[in-house]
């Protein structure tokens, strides 16, 4: 992993690092690898991950197919400038 360093701004360059890790997971597996897991609840926790990722990809597939409303659109601030199409 790669941040380069512009005009000697040291916290623009760790809050991009800190973003690039963050998207890679990195804080999420040093989380787990901090602490012994047992075999039985990573089965579980891995198995529970699957069921909502399967759950996921209904839930949009019904979505798609319009039995299912589609997630709310944000509305814009009340200060910001119109969006444009």
């Amino acid at each position: 992993m790669r941040v380069e360093v512009r005009d000697n701004n040291i916290d623009q360059a760790l809050r991009v690092l800190k973003k690039k890790m963050q998207r890679e997971g990195v804080f999420r597996e040093m989380k787990a690898r901090s602490f012994f897991e047992k075999p039985s609840e990573k089965r579980v926790r891995e198995k529970q991950a699957a069921i909502s990722r399967a759950r996921k990809v209904a839930r949009k597939q019904l979505q798609r197919e319009g039995l299912l409303p589609g997630p709310k659109k944000k509305l814009p601030e009340r200060g910001a400038a119109p969006a444009r199409p």
